[in-house]
């Protein structure tokens, strides 16, 4: 900035009344946390019902060309699927990506995909699934703020039915409580 010049901030301005630089903090902070990169897939609801999520881990995911412009134009399911530690590396079986018509060379829909981990990650999930019984879930997947495929695997228990009618009666009564404190008030 040269002598004799004003700052941006200070710019005359018609905003109100209010200088130029509270506008700037006040649009900042406005601002949801909208990522433009961050996208949700496919997402396994019916895995919270199933299933008690103990634990939750971001992993990466090995996927081709046409699988990633299949994802940004139509969708996965990974409703069906599980993930799995196999021979020393962590899988996802039974994912499904739509085919991408365009494609030169195609995918198969519903083919193994590797999944990205650290080496203490990998064997705390073997740990789990081995010693403890425990089962890997996948609970999302979705594009990452910087635009890379990403999936969520809970480490999780299964329920039984009574697990289920319980964690049922719960969420009725809470609504049912939440109901009774808004016709009070």
């Amino acid at each position: 900035m040269g002598r004799g010049q004003r700052p941006l901030a200070f710019l005359p301005m018609d905003t109100g009344g209010q200088p130029r630089y509270f506008n700037i903090i006040m649009a900042s902070k406005n601002k949801k946390n909208s990522d433009p990169n961050y996208k949700v897939i496919a997402e396994n609801r019916r895995a919270r019902y199933d299933y008690a999520i103990e634990d939750d881990i971001e992993c990466g995911i090995i996927l081709t060309g046409s699988e990633v412009k299949s994802l940004r134009e139509n969708s996965g399911n990974i409703a069906e699927s599980y993930a799995a530690v196999e021979d020393g590396e962590l899988w996802l079986v039974n994912s499904y990506i739509a085919p991408y018509e365009r494609a030169m060379f195609s995918h198969l829909e519903r083919q193994k995909r590797k999944l990205l981990v650290s080496r203490k990650q990998l064997s705390d999930l073997w740990n789990a699934t081995q010693r403890k019984g425990m089962t890997l879930v996948p609970l999302v997947m979705y594009f990452n703020h910087k635009g890379f495929v990403k999936l969520k695997i809970g480490i999780a228990k299964g329920k039984k039915n009574h697990d289920k009618r319980a964690s049922d009666a719960k969420r009725d009564w809470g609504r049912q409580k939440q109901r009774l404190l808004r016709h009070n008030d």
